[in-house]
């Protein structure tokens, strides 16, 4: 490891907006050699935060804090860093350019070591040199594209990005930083689109990178594996170590555990400082009315029972500011009540009549998907898999009638189908989840289903514009949408994709326990080793 590897240090940061704020205070310090896992509810400012360290926030944000981050620096968002007109051969020379410039100046440099300024900058250039591996860039470059099935992306150099799949730009993005191999890596979902060979492949290369690694993802086979610490972005009040901290060290599995303890002892300490609080007003309001209670004073002791009386007075007005005393002290330190945690709580599908709801025969669509046979029953759950380009989404698509076959035939026989997409599309982003969501599904319907009651997002953000959320909380009203309807057979294409970790699990148990039918495409390995139904594995139709 390079002796000049920095840290990425994160002091009080805050990101605000006109409407709301996003993050308040954050602290972290991230080591070389590092990875770390930034968890949390969708729009708990997870993207923010990475882009915040990118230097990369709207020009409307306002930005608390500081950011010290290593020079080179890149960030792998939800979109990949290259536009649509780029060509292959663009973006690997654009990703190879400061390798092969580092190797040139280290070979230029080499003839004038005898001169002092120019022996510094010898030893910075082969520094980074040597730390980016730069020789072996061209190599390295090839093999990964082939790692990550892009042989065919390699012969057609001259092939646009916009003409790529997702799981292609993703793939050719990860190519891309395999190469480069960056001091800093930031990583929002990098695992979206991808199959087990490209997953184990990442998962391999981020182990064995020598710098910083921050990344947000809702892949929990993938935390297990690679994340050294988690951040939690929203820890509680008591945090994960009692203290108020954000940070745990370990992966996934063992955070959950910890965070649901963490959860039961503010919810226990509150419990039982609003008891003690109870206690105390009682007391601060005790009045003296008891005083000599239950006769008046006789003539020859009106004197006495004065004397006594006053002393009970002074007695009682004591104990009544120290409990008021004690009562503002409690209510000073007392944490806050536990928020009501959002759960999703509505019912994916409703039950159909018994028999076939789907039936296909040598299906096809002309280089995506080929298909002998398909049969799913009323009420089975069927989850497709297969690597990238089998045919996975097509299928769903099919399904759904949003795709025509370019053979064989589709008969489905559901009453009602819900599909939703890996990428749902709303055409205007002005309006807000309640508007959309009510035009959707019919002004009956949403006032027999609302919303606000299936759990899927905060009342906080019912009213905000649709383009202000994030990705994860769009994934959630376009499920909201799907399953409103009550279906019978619903199609769910990466369901997990970009939602918290919280709610992945939660909609798997949903998905187990709906009656209707239910057909899930997906690569997440979690759901997938849990998973209790039918399985169909698909195999590409066409070389990718």
């Amino acid at each position: 490891m390079s002796s000049t590897l920095t840290p990425l240090v994160i002091t009080g940061l805050s990101v605000t907006y006109r409407d709301r704020t996003v993050l308040q205070g954050v602290d972290l310090v991230a080591p070389p050699g590092r990875r770390i896992a930034l968890v949390g509810e969708n729009g708990s400012g997870k993207s923010t935060l990475l882009r915040a360290v990118a230097g990369l926030l709207p020009a409307s944000a306002r930005v608390g804090g500081s950011v010290e981050a290593p020079a080179d620096l890149v960030l792998l968002g939800q979109e990949p860093p290259f536009g649509d007109d780029a060509t292959v051969e663009e973006v690997l020379a654009m990703t190879l350019r400061p390798l092969r410039e580092a190797v040139a100046d280290v070979e230029r440099l080499s003839a004038r070591l005898d001169d002092p300024a120019v022996a510094e900058e010898y030893a910075a250039r082969l520094d980074y040199a040597v730390t980016h591996d730069a020789w072996q860039a061209d190599h390295r470059a090839e093999l990964a594209a082939e790692q990550l099935g892009l042989r065919g992306l390699l012969r057609e150099r001259d092939r646009r990005v916009g003409t790529l799949s997702g799981g292609q730009r993703t793939r050719l993005a990860l190519a891309t930083i395999m190469t480069r191999r960056p001091e800093a890596l930031l990583l929002d979902e990098p695992t979206n689109h991808l199959d087990d060979a490209a997953l184990d492949l990442l998962a391999e290369f981020l182990r064995g990178l020598p710098g910083v690694v921050l990344l947000a993802s809702h892949d929990r086979v993938f935390l297990d594996d690679v994340a050294t610490d988690l951040v939690d972005l929203e820890p509680g009040e008591l945090g994960t170590d009692g203290q108020g901290g954000r940070r745990f060290g370990g992966g996934w599995t063992a955070y959950a555990e910890a965070r649901a303890a963490a959860r039961r002892r503010w919810e226990e300490r509150y419990a039982a400082e609003q008891e003690e609080l109870d206690r105390l007003r009682a007391a601060a309001t005790v009045g003296t009315g008891a005083v000599a209670h239950g006769r008046g004073p006789r003539d020859n002791d009106k004197f006495i029972h004065a004397f006594k009386g006053a002393r009970v007075d002074s007695t009682l007005a004591r104990r009544k500011r120290d409990a008021q005393r004690r009562l503002e002290e409690a209510e000073a330190r007392q944490v806050r009540k536990p928020p009501p945690v959002l759960r999703f709580s509505g019912e994916l599908t409703r039950g159909a009549a018994a028999g076939r709801v789907v039936q296909a025969r040598d299906l096809e669509v002309a280089g995506r998907l080929r298909l002998d046979r398909l049969d799913v029953d009323a009420g089975e759950h069927l989850l497709v898999t297969g690597p990238n380009g089998a045919g996975k989404s097509t299928l769903l698509g099919v399904l759904s009638g949003r795709l025509a076959p370019t053979s064989g035939s589709v008969d489905v026989r559901a009453r009602r189908v819900a599909e939703l997409t890996q990428d749902p599309v709303f055409d205007d982003l002005a309006a807000t989840p309640a508007r959309v969501y009510r035009e959707a599904v019919g002004e009956e319907l949403a006032e027999e289903r609302p919303l606000r009651a299936l759990g899927l997002l905060h009342p906080r953000d019912l009213s905000r514009p649709v383009g202000a959320l994030s990705v994860g909380q769009r994934r959630r009203l376009a499920l909201a949408v799907a399953v409103a309807t009550g279906p019978d057979l619903l199609l769910l294409d990466e369901p997990t994709n970009h939602l918290s970790l919280a709610l992945a699990g939660e909609l798997e148990e949903a998905v187990a326990a709906a009656p209707g039918a239910v057909v899930v495409a997906s690569h997440d390995r979690w759901l997938r080793r849990r998973w209790a139904g039918e399985e169909l594995r698909l195999s590409p139709a066409a070389a990718v």
